[in-house]
């Protein structure tokens, strides 16, 4: 049940931070879900663990790193139109 719970946290946030970026990130639901779960794992490494903690997820720092993930993601496939 824990593995559900980390892909509807996930997707979620990288739903949010989508919208709090102004960009989509490739692939629909999935690369939200893929976007929250590493923006997690970068956010964790980068801000540690504090927060509420929702679905093995301290949301601030998650949600912080699937911002930074989305920026990084965007400008890649920016670059790569050029």
């Amino acid at each position: 049940m824990s593995f559900i719970w980390s892909l509807i946290v996930g997707g979620i946030l990288g739903w949010i931070a989508s919208l709090i970026v102004g960009r989509d990130i490739p692939g629909g639901i999935f690369g939200n879900i893929i976007a929250g779960i590493i923006g997690a794992w970068l956010g964790g490494l980068i801000f540690g663990v504090w927060g509420p903690v929702i679905g093995g997820y301290a949301i601030v720092p998650a949600l912080i790193g699937a911002i930074i993930l989305i920026f990084i993601v965007s400008f890649i496939m920016r670059m790569m139109r050029k």
